[in-house]
């Protein structure tokens, strides 16, 4: 994966997927880069986490930045290679592509990638004793063109693709119509819940990842405008950081919402603010299958949400379990909060609901797709 001591969505699946395996497993997460000492998710003990360069993603070397390296220069440059076609590794260090194919050949077993860029160098690169598994952690519609030209030829090369919803499974079928690459859909996995379920009493909205485009901040931020307006005891609660935190924090004060939405940073016990919340909100312009959303679910939060690609429609019934609105609609969304608000009632039968809802994504239920998956392909990669 790109960065296992980072936090986000696609991480904390990955160690919840890890950590599902590793009663009966050898598993070993591999991090193509490393910002500090230790990761930020829990990982259990019986799980290898290794880094890959102990490098940053900005080519500087974690323990001391003021390393310089002689291949720290190419990063100058758009990188021509399989990684090139990702947005995540931006610049070209033919030591880090290097050191992924050399631990691809290390091995034997099952290998699976986490992005689009490894799944390409995985596909290209890796040798034909190990099981490939890519993952697809967003889904096809929201990629480039030059990227999906480049997993509609390389993919096939895979053992299995697997993507997380129905739609993306849909997408991707039609795509590799005739390729023969085997796709299936294994959604995010949710552990138990750890604490009681929010009891809906609290007048806080919440809503959580990193503070970039893709999340839509900026749209709830508008949408919580006109809740306040008609519900000013009602708070707002943003966790996560990222790089649109300074016009975050100038559109809540253009907006005269000081005090009242609040950019909370990250945050190490999203659990507890999910259980303090009464609703949870939405509001990306894409996603893959939102773990932060399955989260507020189990945690009994009812949600309102953008019915984007991908996951939202898939998670969510609308009406029984969280409200959903067409796309970027701001005005829809605070619609559908106020009417969260305005009906304590159907607030909690919703939040019942999430949590039922929820269940269908439980990691046990998770574990055993994937353990049918690599036997499948295990038994068939001996055959062959």
């Amino acid at each position: 994966m790109f960065n296992g001591y980072a936090m986000g969505g696609t991480i904390r699946s990955v160690f919840n997927q890890a950590n599902a395996l590793a009663a009966d497993h050898d598993v070993e997460i591999a991090s193509v880069y490393r910002h500090r000492e230790d990761p930020r998710f829990p990982l259990d003990p019986r799980v290898n986490l290794v880094s890959l360069t102990d490098l940053r993603s900005d080519g500087t070397h974690w323990l001391d930045p003021t390393r310089t390296r002689l291949l720290s220069k190419t990063r100058r440059f758009r990188t021509p290679g399989a990684l090139g076609r990702d947005w995540r590794f931006r610049r070209w260090d033919p030591a880090v592509e290097l050191r992924l194919i050399r631990y691809f050949w290390s091995d034997r077993g099952i290998l699976v990638t986490t992005r689009p860029g490894l799944n390409l160098l995985s596909a290209r690169y890796a040798p034909s004793r190990l099981i490939r598994v890519g993952q697809d952690h967003m889904n096809l519609e929201t990629y480039k063109p030059r990227l999906r030209r480049a997993i509609l030829r390389a993919y096939p090369r895979l053992d299995a693709l697997t993507v997380l919803t129905e739609r993306d499974l849909t997408d991707y079928g039609k795509a590799l119509a005739g390729s023969g690459l085997r796709v299936e859909r294994i959604p995010n996995g949710v552990p138990p819940a750890g604490l009681p379920a929010a009891d809906l009493t609290s007048k806080v909205l919440v809503a959580a990842g990193s503070l970039a485009p893709q999340k839509g901040f900026d749209l709830l931020i508008d949408a919580y405008a006109t809740v306040a307006a008609k519900h000013p005891e009602w708070e707002l609660w943003i966790f996560g950081a990222g790089t649109q935190r300074a016009d975050l924090t100038a559109q809540i004060q253009r907006l005269g919402l000081t005090g009242r939405a609040h950019l909370k940073g990250q945050t190490f016990n999203l659990d507890e603010q999910l259980a303090a919340a009464s609703i949870f909100v939405l509001s990306s312009r894409h996603e893959g299958l939102p773990m932060v959303l399955l989260e507020a679910m189990r945690a009994g939060l009812p949600a309102a949400a953008f019915d984007c690609p991908t996951g939202p429609g898939e998670i969510i019934r609308h009406g029984r379990s969280g409200l959903l609105v067409p796309p970027e609609d701001v005005p829809g969304l605070a619609a559908a909060i106020c009417e969260l608000i305005e009906d304590p009632d159907r607030r909690r039968a919703m939040g019942a609901a999430a949590i039922e809802e929820a269940g269908r994504y439980s990691i046990g239920t998770v574990r055993q797709q994937w353990v049918e998956l690599f036997t499948e392909l295990t038994d068939r990669h001996r055959q062959r």
